[in-house]
């Protein structure tokens, strides 16, 4: 725990665009070893979605109107899973949608998004879906962060985290910062292996 107290000193505040990533030993089995993406955080609170949590459905389970019947659906958080939400990379096309940064979107026009994948104006690619989110009150989530839970990295790209994946990405994301935080990268997950 003490390596992640030295290398806080050196992580940006939080704000929409950046990444939270968990400390390695979170006992919360809803955020072990996940990457947040951060696309709300004002005096009302924060919201994010956990991208590499894949969920044990497809998306063609949820929606029927999507021809890709391979096309998986995350986790985005213990908040209100029963709600579908996306993130996207189609730009100027949907109405509604909330700029997270560098091209990158947050929900919009539902009906044209199914349009335009159907007519391959858009790719199923350019769009994450997540059933819930990840939220915190206000003041929450900056609390968390004073008590370590979280490690705040705001990436140069966020087209360089959508092209990961998810499958490392906790590990990928944790290398890439280097320094220190590419020893926490290789931590067990069970501390008594070490």
């Amino acid at each position: 725990m003490n390596n992640i107290k030295q290398c806080q000193l050196h992580i940006q505040p939080v704000e929409k665009g950046c990444l939270l990533i968990s400390e390695p030993f979170l006992p919360d089995p809803n955020f072990e070893r996940t990457v947040i993406l951060i696309c709300e955080h004002n005096e009302d609170g924060s919201v994010g979605f956990v991208l590499n949590r894949v969920a044990d459905i497809s998306l063609s389970d949820i929606v029927e109107e999507f021809a890709d019947e391979n096309a998986g659906i995350y986790v985005g958080g213990p908040v209100e899973q029963n709600t579908m939400h996306f993130l996207h990379r189609i730009t100027n096309q949907l109405e509604g949608s909330l700029d997270v940064g560098e091209g990158l979107s947050w929900g919009g026009d539902f009906e044209k998004l199914k349009l335009l994948i159907n007519i391959k104006q858009a790719q199923l690619d350019d769009v994450r879906f997540f059933l819930g989110y990840s939220g915190w009150a206000p003041g929450q989530l900056d609390q968390e962060i004073k008590e370590n839970i979280w490690i705040v990295y705001k990436p140069q790209t966020l087209s360089e985290i959508w092209d990961m994946g998810s499958a490392d990405l906790w590990r990928m994301v944790l290398k890439r910062m280097g320094g220190k935080f590419k020893m926490i990268s290789n931590y067990p997950i069970d501390p008594r292996l070490n």
